[in-house]
């Protein structure tokens, strides 16, 4: 019984059979073929458009009040945002070294659990998969869905629902495209990032003429604050901003010759953004008063209404388009971590398999989205993801901390790129800052944030460390495996044999 429920792999003969029937049939070309497993096909140019525009979402387009909020200036608003690429660029740089040291999909999850074994790495692995990657997506395809409405709706806001079902809809058309193929999920990349950028590259050559014109007023440090807490509560916001540098890492056994292209790709994209971050603000602050600004929920609009008047109605679009792409980023890279944990073992076994046709990791896909349309059911998801915020900075710091670990404890792996370690050092010490302050300026909000991290704890007891499984237990999880193997025509790739 247990050998017939026993999921099938890429030698199995009922594998064998589904794979050769639809090989008969015709699978696509340079999809399918002999080898089941996930192919590097990812160009330079698309790594940097997956961490270009996994990081430029709404947040540029909708609010970048929060750093203003929290520094009272114009002047102090802007170095924080210059502060805070520049931080990100100092992470991305530390990443490189991991990612061309550990070249396994999965990025932070796949440095701790190398580095710090499998209880700490399902921890992060659970509030990544779970709740942060899942409610980023339903925040950011809700995002989209009421800026595609608003034409409809000039006098109010979109009605919820509506709202929420076109969110469904925009998550499961780049379910399909995920489903189908990299190729394809890489060229929507592509294409919606160049959206994105055509949109901010406007907003910033109006910005240059309205200097040229003179208009300074508002550049200056009148009302700055000067509270710690302040300041660390504007860096939170300004970096979750830049959220998305480390994006790349998830898929790096997709990407063509990493230990070239990785680094490239984040050098390109990090400098780029904070570029195209900081020219952007100072644009918005040439026509808008900090006062403005503060009492806008979407600075982009207010500034076009006012720059671009009868015009004003493109930014809307682009707005949607830029929310469109960061979706199918979220969703490119977040099924990459399902289908890591799942091969490490801390996840269901068929979040391992792969499409034998299409070369995809149709089931992790899945489970993103039907994550992701879940939550769109909750009734204060952007409460939830402000409770594990400082939890994913501090994985990321964690993942940081790797770095002069493993020089310590593994001095002879191979390193391709070897950062200076005043580098991560120094990251680590702006995250403890950018952390540990805004915990005591908000208890609250830490407080729930560790009762979710506090869940992993008994999940990883029961499911990864309890080895000795009931027999009848294990037979019903083999059976739903090999059922769901069988819709989905999914195998488990090469690297997991």
């Amino acid at each position: 019984m247990a050998d017939e429920n026993k999921p099938l792999s890429r030698k199995s003969s009922n594998a064998k059979d589904v794979i050769n029937n639809n090989n008969e049939n015709g699978a696509a070309e340079g999809e399918g073929g002999g080898e089941v497993t996930l192919k590097a096909k990812m160009s330079l140019v698309n790594g940097c458009t997956v961490i270009i525009g996994s990081i430029i979402g709404s947040g540029i387009f909708v609010s970048p009040t929060g750093v203003l909020k929290y520094t009272g200036s114009v002047n102090m608003a802007l170095i924080v945002w210059i502060t805070s690429g520049l931080f990100s660029m100092v992470g991305a740089y530390c990443y490189s070294e991991l990612g061309t040291m550990i070249k396994k999909s999965g990025a932070d999850y796949a440095y701790i659990m190398t580095t710090f074994g499998p209880f700490l790495a399902f921890i992060r692995l659970w509030i990544e998969c779970m709740i942060v990657r899942p409610c980023s997506q339903a925040i950011v395809a809700l995002t989209f869905s009421v800026y595609v409405l608003k034409p409809f709706f000039p006098e109010c806001d979109p009605p919820n629902d509506a709202a929420r079902m076109l969110a469904v809809c925009c998550i499961l058309l780049l379910t399909f495209v995920n489903c189908y193929s990299v190729k394809w999920a890489t060229a929507v990349q592509d294409t919606f990032t160049y959206a994105k950028l055509i949109a901010l590259f406007i907003i910033i050559a109006f910005g240059v003429y309205l200097l040229s014109m003179g208009n300074v007023q508002y550049f200056n440090f009148d009302d700055t604050k000067t509270e710690v807490t302040s300041l660390a509560l504007s860096f939170y916001s300004g970096l979750f901003a830049y959220n998305g540098w480390n994006y790349l890492n998830f898929i790096i056994e997709e990407l063509k010759d990493p230990v070239k292209n990785l680094p490239r790709a984040i050098a390109i994209s990090c400098t780029l953004v904070t570029v195209v971050y900081v020219l952007t603000n100072i644009s918005f602050y040439t026509i808008l008063s900090p006062i403005e600004v503060l009492g806008s929920e979407a600075v982009a609009v207010t500034f076009a209404n006012k720059a671009f008047r009868s015009f004003a109605f493109f930014i809307p679009i682009f707005v949607a388009m830029s929310t469109f792409g960061a979706v199918n980023g979220i969703l490119l890279t977040s099924s990459r971590l399902f289908y890591a944990g799942a091969c490490e073992g801390q996840m269901p076994e068929i979040l391992t398999m792969i499409q034998i046709q299409r070369l995809t990791p149709t089931p992790a896909v899945l489970a993103i989205s039907f994550l992701s349309m879940a939550y769109l059911c909750v009734s204060d998801i952007y409460a939830l993801i402000n409770y594990v915020g400082f939890a994913t900075w501090l994985s990321i710091g964690a993942s940081v901390l790797c770095l002069p670990w493993l020089r310590y404890t593994q001095p002879n792996l191979v390193r391709p790129i070897k950062v200076n370690l005043f580098w991560p050092i120094l990251y680590l010490l702006a995250t403890i800052f950018v952390t540990v302050v805004p915990m005591y300026a908000s208890p609250l909000e830490t407080g729930y944030g560790c009762l979710m991290i506090l869940t992993s704890v008994p999940v990883y007891f029961l499911f990864i460390a309890w080895k000795n499984k009931p027999k009848s237990f294990q037979n019903a999880m083999g059976a739903l495996t090999q059922k769901l193997q069988k819709m989905l025509m999914v195998v488990r790739g090469k690297s997991q044999q």
